[in-house]
């Protein structure tokens, strides 16, 4: 079963286009998708000050920023072995 990630994000956010090459760079080509959070009332309350996120749409964890690449790479490893 492939893990499947959620990038909240929005347009012109620097902070979330690092977090999207952060996730190339973890070989998640493809694994994830980009969701604007302007695009649904409910992402945009609940995320609008927490951009860039990412979650797992498998266990619904989800990792805010701040983060590194140390720190994204095991996050997703503990997703992938739970799941």
């Amino acid at each position: 079963m492939t893990v499947r990630f959620e990038l909240y994000s929005t347009w012109g956010c620097h902070l979330c286009e690092q977090a999207e090459q952060m996730l190339l760079q973890a070989g998640l080509a493809g694994q994830y998708q980009v969701l604007d959070i302007v695009d649904d009332a409910h992402l945009f309350e609940r995320y609008r000050v927490l951009i860039p996120v990412v979650a797992c749409r498998d266990s619904k964890a989800t990792l805010g920023w701040p983060f590194d690449q140390a720190q994204l790479t095991a996050w997703l490893q503990q997703q992938v072995q739970e799941h």
